[in-house]
């Protein structure tokens, strides 16, 4: 197997033995979703999230992110997304293990990411608070000189707009010492000289780390699949045009779907035979569209 060869292909098999035949350092991004512990049953041998416990889950996930580091080069990341479990009433915070997990196994966790879900579920149950956030992690292979693409998505400017929270408002703007803080900030020059806007990106705000994106669906697929927005900002920042994406857990082609979308490459790996269907028959039905926008241009 090559880099060409994989390149916008859907294999149907188990990850991990497959990861293994993948030659070293050719993928430039990773976006995925694993199933989460105890949750759903895919009906299929071999399936990750039945493990009899939640180390053995952790274990197993952790031996297929060291292929996943493996076939990365070693400007890329990883982005991961991971919900959580009650188990006997207790949180288990599996996130949290697996991102340690993967910590003590090398990766360089740079941020952990709050899926906030303003349309999330309700719950029945009277004794906690509904949980309506998930949590994506953002790993890479070195400490610097890895590819991120800042400016690719920002975000737009609060502080000086109707939603700034901040006493005062514009009112700071060009007065020196106009800005209310005090101690650490007291008599901070670069803050308090009247000049906030020289701090101010002029195409927005670098990204925050709570991200609001409502769940989706979609109708090919009897099973809940990532929301397109969510995966948007992870393509767009870790991976280059032209790149390839991977995600191991493929499930309805969603990361596909965004990467042909956002002219970049996708690799996925899928065990269950039914949802390698739905993801290609997914992926034609954007290839047709890409092409044919093209043709409306042209």
């Amino acid at each position: 197997m090559n880099s060409t060869t994989l390149s916008n292909t859907v294999i149907c098999g188990d990850s991990l033995s497959t990861l293994r035949e993948f030659p070293s350092s050719f993928v430039d991004c990773i976006v995925t979703s694993p199933p989460y512990y105890g949750q759903r049953d895919y009906a299929v041998d071999g399936q990750f999230g039945g493990e009899d416990t939640p180390s053995q889950y952790v274990t197993k996930l952790g031996e297929l992110f060291d292929e996943c580091k493996r076939v990365l080069k070693d400007g890329g990341s990883l982005w991961l997304n991971l919900g959580d479990k009650y188990l006997g009433g207790n949180l288990l915070g599996m996130p949290w293990r697996v991102a340690l997990e993967l910590q003590a196994r090398g990766w360089i966790l740079r941020n952990d990411i709050i899926w906030h879900k303003p349309n999330a579920m309700p719950h029945s149950a009277k004794n906690r608070l509904t949980t309506d956030h998930e949590y994506i992690f953002f790993f890479t292979k070195k400490e610097s000189n890895y590819f991120y693409d800042q400016d690719a998505i920002r975000e737009e400017h609060v502080t000086f707009t109707e939603n700034s929270k901040m006493m005062g408002g514009k009112n700071h703007f060009g007065k020196n010492g106009g800005t209310p803080e005090k101690g650490k900030n007291g008599g901070n020059s670069n803050l308090h000289d009247g000049r906030w806007d020289q701090a101010f990106h002029p195409n927005g705000r670098n990204k925050r780390t709570v991200w609001n994106v409502p769940l989706s669906k979609f109708r090919g697929a009897h099973f809940a699949v990532f929301p397109e927005k969510l995966i948007e900002p992870c393509i767009l920042a870790g991976c280059p045009r032209n790149g390839l994406v991977l995600d191991p857990f493929f499930g309805a082609g969603t990361t596909g779907v965004v990467a042909s979308r956002l002219s970049r490459k996708y690799l996925g790996l899928e065990l269950n035979s039914e949802y390698v269907d739905i993801a290609q028959k997914r992926l034609l039905s954007v290839q047709v569209d890409l092409l044919n926008f093209g043709k409306n241009r042209g």
